[in-house]
């Protein structure tokens, strides 16, 4: 039983406050751990490590003595002394108010910076696969016959009868709840409904049935759940039909057809930032309900802010399509994610029957049925089937690499006769995890660096016009370290040249090196910005094992990096990588540029195109049933590329040619 709840304090108990969010949450017993307060509370601070210690990103200042603990190397000496503690060490006994630093807190804006975050596909086109318009889930409008004493057959045949006159359907079942409402709808709208189907195989379902209008309005919810953060769709499926005319005619994608989206952090990140970190606390205690809870939470805040901006009803939505990782889907679902970390790595199910939303938890009606995406592994799941699906890859002769790059790295490789796939654990480094003054691509993020090759003052670019850097995001991170490496201030190791005439580069108080960004008065947290040899060791970790991943897929099919005639870049972190310096530092091959596509989010692309066509559904599983997963948890030629890749590119240097020549200049 919980310890603490949102309620009117009862005598005996002490309240918590938190700034600046201005949350107040009484606290049932003394002892109880900070975080976990927080988390109570609906007040999200960043926690990459699940809440062990390990990552120093709780960080919080506390006002009041009612505390223990807190105190952690992470910490420097100047901010003990200023009340700074580590919120997942700190255990309270009374009264205290907490204020969460920017660095500390969630930034959901960034998801309103960009208008293009959730990509239209139309700039893809000729990528995408064609299709039949036939969705799983549809409405049609009746007109009943009505009974007398020569036609007194029950309501339900009757119905059933209209629908196989008018659509040739052969076997049509109903729902209980459809019969209980079925006597009053169609009486009371004079024998003109509007009815709901779910098609089954070659089965049909009458899931609702509503009083009949010719207009009859029909939505879908198309959503992908990333690790990350989470992003929904409304579609209008009637506005498809209305514009599909032909595949050279019309945005096949159906972004025509979206009225309405919206993105937000997964409320997971409270609880760990990977799928490691959540699978282990799904292990403990109430960790699955409470990971379930936290997610269908998000999903619910993001549909009522899209149904209130979009003046539907949620009676209109006929169907939900949910595409994730395996992980993420089996939380989702409240499966046990358990024996997707224990070799043999084996998740639960491939594929998933459909399920009422309504029993997930979320604030839908009772009709709404819920379709995920088929996985392939443990570690490559439906998001991936999705983005394969969206692309077309599946279809095309070319030979493609697609890369969905983040604390995990899937990737693809193949064409229309095969494909395989593979999943790499890159760590949280491309998403600011790890990294001492690391953080998600948000408010005050380091997003864009130029280093004067001269003098070594590196010229900044933050999220926001108007936003102090507080911190530096993934793609920011890339960016300096190959400023770093052509301008000379490191070596291909990673390591700092420290005969450079710069007080930029400095001795660390943590041991080792740094580069000296931002200095601390012109830092949005009144500390110096900087980057170390572990930040860059942990990035190099990072980027060789996407590279390494690549080049096992390449060598497992007996191909190089030559062979590729596309490489497909997806997800959110993917829009915002300098491409020719992610080539620099050995995260992508150097392969002619005009290769490379950016696709965006092609997991929620493939959400929205099955959400046309129960086609594309049997499609998407028999994509599933296509890939071959190359297990790189004991691959030996893994291992071997991985340590040849955690290297300034690459230690095989005929693979880097022009960078290994511009790092050339620079030694000159």
């Amino acid at each position: 039983m919980s310890t603490f709840q949102v309620v009117q304090k009862p005598e005996g108990k002490f309240k918590i406050k938190f700034l600046p969010n201005n949350v107040e949450i009484d606290v049932f017993k003394d002892g109880e751990n900070l975080l976990k307060i927080a988390m109570a509370a609906g007040v999200h601070i960043n926690a990459s490590c699940g809440g062990i210690g390990s990552c120093g990103k709780c960080k919080v200042k506390i006002k009041g003595d009612n505390y223990i603990g807190g105190k952690s190397p992470k910490l420097e000496k100047e901010e003990i002394e200023e009340g700074f503690r580590l919120a997942c060490l700190t255990k309270v006994k009374g009264p205290i108010e907490v204020d969460i630093p920017k660095e500390s807190q969630i930034d959901s804006s960034v998801f309103q910076l960009d208008k293009d975050f959730l990509l239209s596909s139309s700039k893809i086109k000729h990528l995408l696969p064609s299709f039949s318009l036939n969705p799983t889930v549809f409405k049609i409008y009746l007109e009943l016959d009505k009974p007398n004493k020569d036609d007194n057959i029950n309501d339900l045949d009757r119905l059933i009868r209209a629908i196989k006159k008018k659509h040739k359907f052969e076997k049509i079942t109903a729902t209980f709840d459809v019969v209980l409402k079925l006597p009053y709808i169609i009486r009371e709208s004079d024998w003109k409904v509007n009815v709901t189907l779910v098609a089954l195989e070659e089965n049909y379902k009458i899931i609702d049935v509503d009083p009949g209008t010719i207009n009859i309005r029909n939505y879908a919810l198309a959503v992908d759940i990333g690790t990350t953060s989470v992003s929904a769709q409304l579609i209008d499926l009637n506005k498809c039909f209305l514009n599909y005319t032909g595949i050279d005619e019309v945005d096949i994608s159906g972004h025509e057809s979206v009225v309405g989206e919206h993105s937000l952090y997964n409320a997971q990140v409270s609880y760990g930032e990977d799928v490691i970190t959540r699978i282990v606390f799904s292990l403990k205690g109430d960790g699955l309900k409470t990971l379930q809870q936290a997610i269908v939470k998000t999903l619910n805040e993001i549909i009522e802010n899209i149904i209130n901006k979009s003046n539907i009803s949620k009676d209109e939505i006929s169907f939900m399509v949910v595409a994730a990782n395996t992980t993420m889907t089996q939380l989702f679902l409240g499966v046990s994610p358990k024996y997707i970390r224990e070799a043999p790595y084996v998740p639960t199910a491939k594929t998933f029957p459909l399920v009422h939303a309504h029993l997930l938890g979320l604030n839908l009606p009772n009709h709404i049925y819920t379709y995920t995406f088929p996985t392939v592994s443990s570690y490559v799941g439906g998001d991936i089937v999705s983005g394969v699906l969206a692309t077309g890859i599946y279809q095309q002769r070319e030979i493609t690499l697609f890369m969905d790059i983040g604390t995990n790295g899937e990737i693809v490789l193949g064409n229309q006769d095969w494909l395989v796939c593979t999943s790499c654990s890159a760590g949280p480094a491309f998403e600011g995890g790890g990294i001492k003054n690391g953080m998600r691509a948000s408010l005050g993020a380091i997003d864009h660096v130029k280093i004067n090759p001269t003098n070594f003052e590196p010229m900044i670019m933050a999220i926001g016009d108007d936003s102090k850097p507080i911190g530096i995001c993934g793609s920011g991170l890339i960016e300096i370290i190959s400023e770093m490496l052509i301008t000379g201030i490191i070596n291909q190791n990673g390591k700092f040249n420290r005969d450079l005439n710069t007080p930029r580069v400095r001795e660390g108080d943590e041991g080792g090196y740094e580069y000296v960004l931002v200095w601390a008065k012109d830092s949005g947290i009144g500390t110096d910005i900087v980057i170390n040899e572990a930040d860059i060791d942990n990035l190099m970790r990072a980027k060789g094992a996407i590279f390494a991943g690549c080049k096992t897929l390449l060598d497992s099919v007996g191909m190089t990096f030559k062979d590729l005639q596309r490489v497909i870049i997806a997800g959110g972190f993917g829009k915002f990588i300098n491409l020719e310096r992610a080539v620099e530092i050995g995260l992508f091959p150097e392969i002619d540029f005009n290769k490379f596509i950016y696709v965006g989010n092609s997991s929620l692309l493939g959400s929205r195109l099955v959400s046309f066509s129960k086609d594309l559904m049997r499609t998407a599983e028999n994509i599933s049933n296509m890939m071959t997963n190359i297990e790189l948890a004991d691959n030996v030629n893994f291992m071997s590329e991985f340590i040849a890749a955690t290297f300034l590119p690459h230690t095989d240097i005929n693979l880097f040619p022009n960078t290994i020549k511009k790092i050339s200049s620079i030694k000159k």
